[in-house]
């Protein structure tokens, strides 16, 4: 059995590289005193919409010890999504590219519960919890403690690698190990493209988020019809939103993942203008089985498409 604090955590990251993530870093598991009042202030501005989950477990947010008891390390990953190939109608309603595949949730959480076991079985009796967006943490700011990035702009992580287009999700485990240096350095300087790009003016300011503007929010979050002032402001998203990340210098440097699990869907992206306004409950629940886009349910993807039917560079409706 191995017994020193370097190798263990060179071990966990050799691993976790074997089973696919593409980063891995570690922080030490204390209080996020820095984002305590930024937090606090986002939900008292109300930018979080209908999202109330969002106010729940505000401690369990900011002390990962809340959450694993004796909790010493948050280990951040990184899983890339971004794909070979895209949607082939320019017309086409556009799904974000993180949906064309299985639900990440599901693949995710596989690799860290083998992760997990990995460290129990050669390291010995752990104690510790998996994460993938669905639960009071805050990857951000684990993954910026962590050495795998900035916070850009658009309030996503970036990496000057690999840019942007991947999940981030967190195991938080009661062992000790060797922290890497938290990444301190702001990578977007002067640029504003994200800012600038977005047609709904998301973006309030650098890093500030109003999600009620959001069309990710809108086209999945929110759950009642879509408020008329967007009208012509969707730019065709029928599920998600990836303008601010399209826009990205830094995704020049984004290459095609290799999980087999997030190739899309067959015939997803071959999919017309026409064959999307004409789907089908059926024919939603054979595209969308395991996906993340089964979230909106065939309802609220049908409403998303009716919203944005219309097409004003061509003047008439899809």
């Amino acid at each position: 059995m191995y017994n020193n604090t370097d190798t263990y955590t060179q071990m966990i990251k050799d691993e976790a590289l074997r089973l696919g993530f593409m980063q891995c870093g570690v922080a030490k598991a204390v209080f996020l005193e820095e984002e305590a009042p930024r937090l606090e202030k986002w939900l008292r501005d109300n930018h979080h919409g209908q999202m109330a989950y969002m106010e729940n477990h505000f401690d369990k947010r900011l002390d990962p010890r809340l959450l694993v008891e004796d909790a010493k390390s948050v280990i951040s990953l990184t899983l890339n999504y971004f794909p070979k190939e895209q949607q082939t109608d320019p017309n086409a309603p556009k799904i974000s590219k993180y949906a064309y595949g299985t639900d990440y949730h599901l693949v995710i959480k596989d690799k860290l519960f083998q992760l997990l076991s990995f460290i129990e079985e050669n390291i010995g009796a752990v104690s510790g919890r998996a994460f993938v967006d669905s639960a009071p943490v805050m990857d951000r700011a684990w993954a910026k403690r962590a050495g795998i990035g900035w916070v850009g702009k658009n309030s996503n992580i970036i990496n000057k690698k690999s840019g942007s287009f991947f999940f981030l999700a967190e195991l938080i485990i009661d062992l000790e190990l060797i922290e890497d240096a938290p990444f301190v350095t702001d990578h977007c300087g002067t640029c504003t493209r994200c800012i600038d790009a977005c047609p709904t003016d998301a973006i309030l300011s650098p890093f500030i988020i109003d999600s009620n503007k959001c069309i990710s929010y809108l086209t999945i979050e929110l759950k009642e019809e879509i408020p008329k002032s967007f009208d012509q402001q969707m730019d065709n998203w029928m599920f998600g939103c990836d303008i601010c990340q399209d826009v990205c210098p830094w995704n020049r440097f984004s290459v095609p993942h290799s999980e087999p699990a997030f190739q899309p869907k067959e015939n997803l992206l071959q999919m017309k203008r026409e064959d999307w306004m004409d789907i089908t409950e059926d024919v939603f629940k054979q595209i969308f089985k395991n996906s993340a886009v089964k979230r909106t349910k065939f309802k609220g993807l049908t409403r998303n498409i009716d919203f944005i039917r219309y097409l004003p560079d061509e003047g008439s409706f899809i």
